[in-house]
């Protein structure tokens, strides 16, 4: 196996540490954006029961797929330390953070052994995309990394690298197709399955998707088939056990979520052109080998994506990392095996060149940790200011508390900090009545609603609280002024 020059991958990881490094700080100021809310208002209820949590959003008891196997571990470490949710929010993200990395690390020792080879995979996980920003979960740019970082999903993602690691040891065996790992090893790789699903479901199709490449690709004999099937079966009734929501009802989700979805089918060549270099990548692989495990794993995302765009199940575009990974890890191991030297150094200019330019593209998340102010304008350009927060009342809402608020950013955020809201700030499939409460908050915030009638919407659903910007919120009787926050936004207590 080839290795690289000494210097080159002393670069590369170089570039590598000063990246991560600026994740950690990123970690430190933790910015208030997207779903982290949803994530700390999970962990709020887990401090407060763990056995019966209920509804992290509104004050319903039901369950909720948000109660997963890590936000479990979280909501532990919660409670017996007594650190806020923010606090047990950035040690979380720093374990999946560290977890993600010795992941990728482990998964790109099974394809190569050159020096540069891991740090070069870590970068082209990071900047190989396009000149687009897209921030979401499951999707590890660096913007939408340094966004979500916190995020189960992250976690999710960094298990399923260690679980392809593994699985292609395992499933290799000794090299006589017949494997060596016993059943102890199949076994566990089958819980692993299963904790990753439960984690984060659609990093868990991504998994899975991985490791039937893994397991093709390897092409095993009748043994490993047998432990792969055990393995499998104990991961299932892992899922089916699982006491905090019934995993396999999430295949009749639809409706909203499918909605959700469908921006991630939107300027698919913007967001992700700089994969095409993994692309070439992958072909000169299959090139080499008709069975290569990481252009089985692109074709199996390719199509389960495509399926998604054909049939209208854009929740099925949450695969598109299927396709993306194989084709970065490709265009970054492929410096060490792309034939002769001068053919590698050539590679290896091209992909620092791609590489460069995603770079630039996500260069505003440095934003999160410098002062936009103290930015060069053409990177603070591309910063995008992070949510306020509702620190700010806080001193006067209590943990189960509800409060009225509109849909949008303050239902997305309010239950982060112990109260409820009347309506969900993101579709609930659990939740009977949800389109109720949606309906109730758009009465009460209504211009042509009648006092008594927003009387009667804060009596049905115990609400004590109303947030809303300056007098707007203030419609009818009984309520009154508490305090002020950021953007004009008022706190006004329900008076009876």
């Amino acid at each position: 196996m080839r290795t690289a020059p000494r210097p080159a991958a002393l670069a590369a990881q170089a570039v590598a540490a000063v990246v991560v490094l600026l994740l950690v700080l990123v970690i430190v100021r933790l910015p208030w954006a997207g779903d982290l809310g949803m994530h700390a208002a999970t962990i709020q209820r887990l401090r407060h029961d763990l056995v019966d949590p209920g509804n992290p959003l509104v004050d319903a008891d039901t369950p909720s797929p948000y109660y997963s196997p890590w936000m479990l571990v979280l909501g532990c470490v919660a409670r017996v330390s007594g650190l806020s949710v923010f606090v047990v929010l950035r040690l979380g993200a720093l374990a999946g953070l560290a977890l993600l990395l010795s992941g990728v690390w482990r998964y790109v020792r099974t394809l190569s052994g050159h020096r540069a080879a891991p740090a070069l995979a870590v970068l082209s996980l990071l900047f190989l995309w396009g000149t687009v920003l897209f921030n979401w979960s499951g999707f590890y740019g660096l913007n939408s990394l340094a966004l979500t970082v916190s995020y189960p999903s992250v976690f999710a993602l960094g298990l399923a690298f260690h679980f392809w690691a593994w699985l292609g040891r395992a499933v290799r065996g000794d090299g006589d197709g017949e494997g060596d790992a016993g059943w102890g090893v199949w076994l566990g790789l089958g819980v692993l399955w299963a904790v990753i699903l439960l984690c984060h479901q659609y990093s868990g199709v991504v998994a899975t998707l991985g490791a039937v490449a893994t397991v093709v690709a390897a092409r095993p004999g009748r043994v490993v088939w047998i432990r792969l099937g055990g393995g499998l079966v104990l991961g299932l009734v892992v899922l089916l056990l699982w006491p905090y929501y019934d995993f396999f009802a999430l295949f009749g989700a639809g409706g909203d979520l499918e909605s959700v979805h469908r921006p991630l089918y939107e300027d698919l060549f913007g967001r992700y052109w700089l994969v095409l270099l993994g692309v070439v990548a992958l072909g000169v692989r299959w090139w080499r080998d008709r069975w290569d495990p990481l252009v089985l794993f692109f074709v199996l995302g390719v199509v389960v994506v495509a399926v998604g765009a054909a049939s209208g199940h854009w929740s099925w575009g949450r695969a598109l990392p299927a396709a993306l990974i194989p084709a970065q890890m490709a265009a970054a191991v492929e410096v060490g095996e792309a034939g002769r030297r001068g053919a590698r150094v050539g590679w290896a200019c091209v992909l620092g060149v791609a590489l460069a330019v995603g770079a630039w593209t996500q260069a505003g998340a440095v934003g999160y940790v410098v002062r936009p102010g103290d930015l060069p304008e053409a990177v603070a350009e591309k910063y995008r200011r992070p949510w306020a927060g509702y620190f700010w009342m806080t001193p006067w809402v209590k943990y189960g508390d509800v409060v009225m608020a509109r849909e949008g950013r303050p239902a997305r955020q309010i239950p982060a900090y112990g109260a409820y809201t009347v309506a969900p700030g993101y579709p609930d499939f659990f939740l009977a009545g949800e389109g109720r409460r949606e309906g109730a908050v758009r009465r009460y915030f209504g211009e042509g609603t009648s006092g008594p009638d927003r009387e009667e919407i804060l009596r049905e659903y115990g609400v004590r609280w109303v947030v809303d910007k300056g007098a707007a919120g203030k419609r009818g009787v009984g309520l009154r002024e508490v305090t002020r926050g950021p953007e004009g936004q008022v706190l006004y207590a329900v008076v009876r």
